[in-house]
């Protein structure tokens, strides 16, 4: 499919969607990117590696920004192709990644094609497999090869966000923790030790958890400690001698992740349990501060409709922020919203963030700022 990155990133966005791009098969999708970018900008010095495409402009300009956007979608569930629709006075499009996150490189891509005279020097990063396992995450490949490429001022992901700037993102760690007893014959269970029994004070702690909340740059976290997953039992006449419950802990990116670990491991540690770190990954800071990021802050507030908050959940700015470099999450769609089968996008929000990362990408004052 050929795309016109100079058409409205409304009909952008449809044209995306209505190419399939589950992970691990967004050939299609990156090929049609490839060739838009080669043969609709003027500036850029194109790259493709496998299924990422990479693009920038050197111009000598004093700072850069990158835009950032993953290609594939989750499975689809009979929502492609997309489609238009009003509700309640709103037009509306429907289909899979119309949220997360075409429509966010629809933006990325039509001013790249639109911007003739950028504030800032620019990169552009549309990559694969971000919705599956992290080892197959095509920013991997531009860290091994290409780690010139993501050096810049300020990284913007186009996650969704409603339009709003959502600042960093919380860290994650798994923990399954452990429990052993004795088995026996469940009609004289008082020879064995249920192993699952043993669980309770594991669940009753979690409930009575109380969440900290940090206040970062402008931006409230509010950490979680759930129980994700629960693995025990033999039969319906055995006591388990086994059992296990898989803890999942959202920390504010204040903590590093041996903090996070440390911090769960203490809320344990008078129980009798096998602890095992199974994942983990650190947040981001919000990096409000920077320079480069005040241009955008202030592009945003000047719209009047969208303004900062806190990221709940882990994206890809934690690869930027562990760089050093200040990322944030923005672009259209109500991430509520992501993998749903009715996955669908305001329009008006479209051309909301197209405005305002317009307003910032050619506003020549905020890059005296960042000097």
């Amino acid at each position: 499919m050929n795309l016109d990155l100079h058409a409205d990133p409304v009909a952008l966005t449809a044209a995306l969607v209505d190419i399939p791009s589950v992970s691990r098969a967004e050939a299609a999708i990156t090929a049609a990117v490839e060739s838009a970018l080669r043969t609709q900008t003027s500036g850029f010095e194109v790259v493709r590696r496998g299924n990422v495409v990479l693009a920038r402009t050197n111009r000598g300009l004093p700072t850069r920004v990158v835009l950032a956007g993953h290609l594939d979608t989750v499975p689809i569930a009979d929502n492609v192709p997309g489609r238009f629709t009003t509700e309640n006075g709103a037009e509306v499009f429907y289909g899979c990644g119309s949220v997360d996150m075409k429509s966010g490189d629809a933006v990325f891509l039509h001013l790249a094609a639109t911007i003739a005279e950028p504030a800032h020097d620019l990169t552009l990063i549309f990559y694969d497999c971000e919705e599956i396992s992290a080892e197959f995450n095509g920013l991997n490949t531009i860290e091994r090869e290409f780690p010139e490429w993501l050096e810049a001022d300020l990284a913007i992901l186009g996650e969704p966000s409603g339009g709003w700037i959502e600042a960093g993102c919380q860290g994650t760690l798994r923990v399954r923790l452990s429990t052993a007893g004795v088995r026996a014959h469940s009609a004289r269970s008082w020879l064995g030790d249920n192993a699952i029994h043993r669980l309770g004070p594991v669940l009753t702690r979690m409930s009575e958890y109380r969440a900290r909340e940090v206040d970062i740059d402008g931006c409230r976290y509010r950490e979680g400690l759930s129980a994700v997953r629960a693995e025990g039992g033999v039969a319906g006449n055995v006591v388990p001698d086994t059992a296990a419950v898989e803890v999942n802990f959202r920390f504010a990116p204040d903590r590093t992740v041996e903090q996070a670990i440390e911090h769960v491991r203490e809320l344990f540690a008078d129980l009798e349990l096998e602890f095992t770190v199974t994942d983990a990954a650190p947040g981001a800071l919000p990096g409000l501060t920077a320079p480069a990021a005040r241009g955008l802050l202030d592009a945003v507030r000047a719209h009047g409709s969208a303004g900062v908050r806190a990221k709940y959940g882990w994206t890809d700015v934690s690869r930027f922020a562990a760089r050093g470099i200040p990322a944030v999450n923005f672009g259209p769609g109500d991430p509520n919203l992501a993998h749903k089968r009715d996955e669908h996008v305001p329009l008006a929000q479209i051309t909301a963030v197209t405005d305002m990362l317009r307003a910032y990408l050619t506003d020549k004052a905020g890059t005296e700022v960042a000097r």
